[in-house]
C-alpha cells in the first residue's frame, strides 16, 4: 500500500484521516506544520503527500511550492474551503487533487488511488516514441523531452497530456478529461483541469499565452496541436 505523510493542524482531523488510513494498510506519517512535513517528505519517502492548505507559519501552498521545486512527488490537498480562491492558488502552486474537509476515509483513498494509477501504454507501442515538433513523448516510458531537454512533469500534467495527444486535434470538454485523467466521475470542479492546463503549458510551450501543444476550445475544452 501506498506510503503517505499527512501535514494536517487540526488534532481532530490529523488523528481520524491517520488511523483511516492505518486501517486500510497504509503506513502513515502524520505532522502538524509545513516545516515537519517538509522533513517528512525527506525522510519518510512517502509515496504520495496529504496536505492541508490552511497551516500555521508555512501554508499549504508554500510546502508544494518547495516539494515541487524538488520533484513529481504527487500531491493531495486537504482543505475546508470548497469555493475558494485559494483552491486554485494550491492547484497552480503543483497539488494533482484536492479533497474537502470533513471526507470520509473512503473518499480520500479513492483521491489517492487515481492520483497514483499509471498510464496504461497502449498494446504495440513499447517502444514508440511520438515527435510533435520539439516535443517528444514516450508512452511507454512515461517520459516527455522538450527541444532535446528532459521536462519533469507532475502525475496529474504527465497523464493529461498522454491522454490529450493520443487523439491529436480531437477537442474534449472539461468533464470529459475529469473523468478521463482525474477520475472524477462525480466531480465537476473543473479547476483541476484549467489549473492542470496552465501549469503544463509553462512547461512544454515556448510561449504559453499563445500555446502550440494544448490549445483551447472556447467555451467547451482543450485539444492538443500543434498547429
Amino acid at each position: 500500500m501506498p506510503r503517505v505523510v499527512l501535514v494536517e493542524d487540526d488534532p481532530s482531523v490529523r488523528d481520524g484521516v491517520e488511523m483511516g488510513l492505518l486501517r486500510r494498510g497504509h503506513d502513515v506519517l502524520a505532522t502538524a506544520t509545513g516545516e515537519a512535513g517538509l522533513e517528512a517528505v525527506d525522510t519518510f519517502r512517502p509515496d504520495l503527500l496529504l496536505l492541508d492548505l490552511m497551516l500555521p507559519g508555512m501554508d499549504g501552498v508554500e510546502v508544494c511550492r518547495r516539494v515541487r521545486a524538488r520533484g513529481q512527488l504527487p500531491i493531495i490537498m486537504l482543505t475546508a474551503r470548497g469555493d475558494d480562491v485559494d483552491i486554485v492558488v494550491g492547484l497552480d502552486a503543483g497539488a494533482d487533487d484536492y479533497v474537502v474537509k470533513p471526507a470520509r476515509t473512503q473518499v480520500i483513498e479513492a483521491r489517492i488511488r487515481a492520483v497514483l494509477r499509471g498510464v496504461e501504454a497502449p498494446a504495440g507501442v513499447r517502444h514508440l516514441v511520438e515527435h510533435h515538433g520539439a516535443l517528444a513523448v514516450d508512452r511507454a516510458g512515461h517520459a516527455v523531452v522538450r527541444a532535446g531537454e528532459p521536462v519533469a512533469l507532475a502525475p496529474s500534467e504527465l497523464k493529461l497530456l498522454l491522454f490529450l495527444s493520443a487523439e491529436p486535434g480531437r477537442v474534449f470538454s472539461r468533464q470529459d478529461l475529469l473523468e478521463e485523467v482525474w477520475d472524477h466521475s462525480y466531480h465537476s470542479d473543473v479547476r483541476l483541469v484549467d489549473a492542470c492546463v496552465r501549469r503544463l503549458r509553462v512547461k512544454i510551450e515556448d510561449r504559453p499565452d499563445t500555446p502550440r501543444y494544448i490549445q483551447t476550445q472556447r467555451g467547451f475544452g482543450y485539444r492538443f496541436g500543434p498547429l
